[in-house]
């Protein structure tokens, strides 16, 4: 399956598109449970250590991507989780202060099936553009291929 990921020239604005072939109570525990999410969230080659996880309306997240290259930090404040939405901020702590709002919403399509869709807001065109720019569309696509397989588990 695709990832579709639409970035208007212009906005700070980023959508990201993607079915799964398992309902969504499984994709919704595989955003939330950490023993499931450090198996897919990171593109091909990286490792996650989780510092923090608490996945619920008012929790927060702390994770380390690392590879050959690096250490890569994330954080967030989970605002809302429920059985078809989460919202919460995000922080790539080398960009700090560059925090995005999103909000992914789960859609049973029946059979087994389940869209998500992610709208990223950035507190500017630049920081959205700089996302973009560091690999972030490799690091989704990867990530959901990830997924794809715990899913299929």
């Amino acid at each position: 399956m695709s990832t579709t990921i639409t970035a208007q020239p212009g906005t700070p604005f980023i959508e990201i598109t993607r079915e799964f072939a398992a309902p969504p109570s499984a994709v919704l525990r595989a955003h939330t449970d950490p023993e499931l999410i450090v198996r897919w969230l990171g593109p091909h080659g990286m490792e996650m250590e989780i510092v923090e996880f608490d996945a619920r309306s008012g929790g927060t997240y702390d994770y380390i991507h690392r590879d050959e290259r690096g250490e890569y930090r994330f954080r967030g404040v989970y605002h809302t989780v429920s059985a078809d939405r989460i919202v919460q901020t995000f922080e790539f702590l080398g960009a700090p202060g560059e925090v995005t709002l999103d909000s992914l919403a789960l859609t049973d399509l029946g059979d087994g099936r389940t869209r998500i869709v992610t709208q990223s807001v950035f507190p500017s065109v630049e920081a959205r553009d700089a996302a973009l720019e560091s690999g972030m569309s490799r690091g989704i696509t990867e990530s959901y291929e990830r997924l794809d397989k715990v899913l299929a588990d």
